[in-house]
């Protein structure tokens, strides 16, 4: 085996309760004026609020932008960062989900480079390091406090479009399992899933030929030996977490080990990239108005159903982490975990028509920046089939 990795992480991960409490400390090595991003729920929040105390007793002018919507339309970054520039701040922090998380980044890109979202939309079109920026997640899911991705959703296009590179990385994450103590069963679900999806796809992702400078070609370079670490570390902590976690959001034990497995999650994913869970979710999200958590975990036993013949090593190594019996336990264990915690089972419980099946499948096919990551190749009919089956719950058509 080739031991080729790569590995992209925040230039300082501080992880544990009561971490939050160094944002003050953090914050004034990089900066002294600092534009906080979050939303308005979270900005009557008396957590939030005594973290701005702590930048604020640390001598930093602060900012706050509590204008991010779910999703991050497009235009919304882009007011964000005109408003800020009279400030002119020399540090972002971004206090929130992902989209907060999301949309700091987008500010800290714009706020350095100018132009537009759509301007660096893709691939390496980052032209260089953008604002610091401290990130600081109150769920546990998307792992956009570790990942080079920032998701907006365009109106032109009607669908979510990423920006990918590393100069999005955070310079600082602050992960504080505390802060996610509050977050209701519902929201802890679709977040954890969507984290264990990210795991299970970066550790099931196709593995490319190492050529030298691939992490310069691509920022989704595949599974390689450094995301498979953290990918299945991941894994072992979300499916020992994630229901305890749903259960009884007081439990500090589960929500630590959420947490946790959502930022190893990004990590895994930050470089290996995900897949046809990933791409599917894309139209389906956009049709049906879902949150991306729903989605792509509804997806993921159908996609990892068709892998199934070219990841069977996974499995394996899969079912020990999960403390499963054997590799063939893995797909049907997940698909029960999801279902109780109020995963929908089918597409069609996501609210997808019978009529748009094909519309989905010709979008998804067209997302080849994920669907070549798939370890099994999907041609356009393979797509529909496969659609079909996550619409109408039947899995075993697809073995």
């Amino acid at each position: 085996m080739n031991l080729f990795g790569t590995l992209r992480a925040p230039r300082e991960l501080l992880f544990g309760a009561g971490q939050r409490h160094a944002l003050g400390s953090v914050a004034a090595t990089l900066g002294r004026r600092a534009l906080v991003v979050t939303d308005t729920r979270l900005a009557a929040d008396a957590d939030f609020r005594a973290l701005v105390g702590r930048l604020e007793a640390a001598g930093l002018a602060v900012l706050v932008d509590s204008s991010t919507l779910p999703d991050v339309p497009v235009d919304s970054a882009v007011a964000s960062a005109e408003n800020a520039r009279q400030f002119q701040p020399d540090l972002v922090i971004g206090i929130g989900g992902g989209s907060c998380l999301d949309m700091a980044k987008c500010v800290a890109l714009l706020l350095a480079h100018g132009g537009r979202p759509q301007d660096y939309y893709g691939e390496h079109t980052v032209p260089g390091p953008v604002l610091p920026l401290i990130a600081i997640p109150t769920t546990a899911g998307t792992g956009s406090e570790v990942t080079p991705v920032a998701v907006l959703s365009d109106a032109e296009r009607s669908l979510k479009v990423g920006i990918s590179s590393p100069h999005l990385i955070p310079t600082v994450s602050i992960c504080d399992p505390e802060l996610t103590l509050s977050c209701p069963p519902g929201l802890t679900a679709i977040a954890g899933a969507d984290a264990l999806t990210h795991a299970i796809e970066a550790f099931t992702a196709i593995r490319r030929d190492p050529v030298p400078g691939l992490a310069l070609q691509r920022v989704f370079v595949g599974k390689n030996v450094l995301s498979d670490h953290f990918a299945l570390s991941a894994i072992g902590l979300l499916w020992q977490g994630l229901e305890a976690a749903c259960k009884d959001g007081t439990d500090q034990v589960a929500r630590e080990k959420v947490m946790l497995g959502a930022t190893l999650a990004g990590l895994a994913f930050g470089v290996a990239g995900t897949a046809a869970a990933h791409a599917i979710q894309y139209p389906v999200g956009a049709l049906t108005h879902t949150a991306h958590g729903l989605g792509v975990a509804c997806l993921m036993p159908y996609v990892m159903t068709w892998n199934q013949p070219v990841i069977r090593q996974e499995l394996a190594q899969i079912a020990d982490a999960a403390g499963l019996d054997g590799p063939e336990d893995v797909i049907p264990a997940l698909a029960a975990l999801f279902e109780r915690i109020g995963i929908p089972v089918t597409l069609r419980d996501l609210g997808l028509s019978d009529d748009r099946i094909d519309w989905v499948a010709e979008q998804s096919s067209g997302i080849t920046r994920l669907i070549q990551n798939n370890p099994r190749p999907l041609n356009p009919r393979e797509m529909r089939n496969l659609v079909a089956a996550a619409h109408g719950g039947d899995r075993a058509s697809l073995i």
